[in-house]
């Protein structure tokens, strides 16, 4: 049988690929892209992307989400309030873009998911060091040491 083994890319709908991309930087800055045309543009995330396809066919989702990891949560959490984007409160932190795709943003210090030291360093976050549940969960799984 197969194995699943990761996730390459998340595909998400949006009206405008200019517009989504400037939404896009107005909270991460700068971006990396992998290819940007009318009807597509691929976000780089080291070894993943995020592909932005242009033509909304679906309405905007309540449940379904997917996990943006990030280097620094709070951060995001903080610039979400400069834009004035509606963000939830507490530990976790869910937003909307302005297509109706739901994301969930998590700290890569505190999730299992982690990517090689090449891939960390290409990106410039290399100094990030997961906490030690996070270090603990991996432990169980013999992912570390």
């Amino acid at each position: 049988m197969p194995k699943l083994v990761g996730m390459n890319h998340i595909a998400l709908e949006v009206g405008d690929i200019d517009e989504a991309l400037e939404f896009w930087r107005s909270i991460f800055g700068e971006l990396e892209l992998r290819g940007h045309g009318r009807q597509m543009a691929f976000i780089d995330l080291g070894d993943q992307f995020i592909a932005l396809a242009r033509g909304r066919t679906q309405p905007p989702d309540r449940a379904r989400h997917f996990g943006l990891v990030v280097d620094d949560k709070e951060a995001v959490r903080e610039r979400l309030r400069e834009l004035g984007i509606q963000a939830s409160s507490g530990r976790g932190l869910d937003f909307y873009d302005p297509w109706g795709n739901q994301i969930q943003v998590v700290d890569y210090r505190e999730v299992q998911f982690t990517k090689t030291p090449e891939v960390l360093r290409a990106m410039g976050v290399d100094d990030l060091e997961k906490s030690e549940s996070a270090k603990e969960e991996l432990r169980a799984k013999g992912i570390s040491t």
